[in-house]
């Protein structure tokens, strides 16, 4: 796959259709973009470019650890730097869970570079938000605060960061550890203050700002609420919300976890609704 230097990391990105607007879209979590593959396929068909790309920290892509914006927003600021090195913007951009949250920040911190959103799984809320905070941030804190950066390249996650790059050992074990405490205590700090924003990253005004079309698909389980998914759609002006692509449930019977069965069965009707929505937004323009 491509590889190319962006703020000073290089990330692993690939690009799948030859022609037409282009569209970035992100997983969840720290995932590598591999799953996202046949749905960009299936987006790229109706006639646009798709980019994809492993996030700084995920994948393919360096570690690399910037202390200076919490991790979304560096994420975005990454994206827009990829986007505009490969002549993509003004661009539609979108994701899944924290690929969402990089879409969203995107469109607040990027306007003009913003051609629409594509948002599936957003998240909010103090369970997600105390749930999230361990799983990305805190666990490794400890980590690092027991074993150091040893510890840290053997970690789940980082283990399998240096297996897709192997380089990526020797820049973890280069970093200093109580650097690396520190931005991932940061980054957990500004994570934990979205406990009581409609979504992670975003405020009521934030949302409001958006001027950028936008397509959300609604989540079924406690970290993506449907209520959170209502009221982003609520506050975007302009956007339109899909709350039946996966098995619709009421607030008080939500899954546990999200079913990743279930988002894969629904790929084909969330690339047909992706379609529909930018078919209507590039007509309109």
């Amino acid at each position: 796959m491509p590889d190319t230097m962006v703020r000073g990391v290089h990330l692993n990105y690939e690009v799948i259709g030859a022609s037409g607007p282009w569209i970035a879209i992100t997983p969840g979590s720290r995932r590598p973009y591999q799953e996202l593959v046949n749905l960009a396929k299936a987006m790229a068909a109706t006639g646009y470019r798709v980019l994809l790309h492993d996030r700084r920290n995920c994948g393919a892509s360096d570690v690399a650890f910037d202390g200076s914006a919490s991790e979304h927003e560096v994420w975005a600021d990454d994206l827009h730097a990829l986007a505009e090195q490969l002549g993509a913007l003004p661009i539609y951009v979108g994701g899944s869970s924290a690929g969402a949250r990089l879409a969203i920040l995107f469109a607040i911190r990027h306007p003009a570079a913003t051609r629409g959103l594509l948002l599936w799984r957003v998240t909010g809320g103090q369970e997600a938000v105390d749930h999230l905070a361990e799983n990305y941030y805190g666990q490794f804190i400890k980590i690092a605060r027991a074993g150091g950066m040893k510890a840290i390249c053997e970690s789940e996650h980082f283990s399998e960061s240096i297996a897709a790059r192997p380089s990526n050992r020797e820049r973890l074990m280069a970093t200093d550890v109580e650097q690396f405490i520190q931005v991932m205590t940061y980054w957990r700090e500004r994570f934990l203050e979205s406990a009581k924003l409609p979504i992670v990253g975003a405020s009521e005004s934030d949302l409001n700002a958006i001027k950028a079309p936008a397509c959300m698909i609604a989540g079924n389980d406690i970290i993506h609420t449907p209520a959170t998914a209502r009221k982003a759609a609520s506050l975007i002006p302009n956007t339109e919300l899909h709350d039946d692509v996966v098995e619709k449930r009421s607030d008080d019977n939500l899954l546990k976890e999200w079913d990743r069965k279930e988002w894969r069965d629904a790929e084909g009707r969330i690339a047909e609704i992706f379609a529909a929505f930018l078919r209507r937004t590039e007509a309109a323009r």
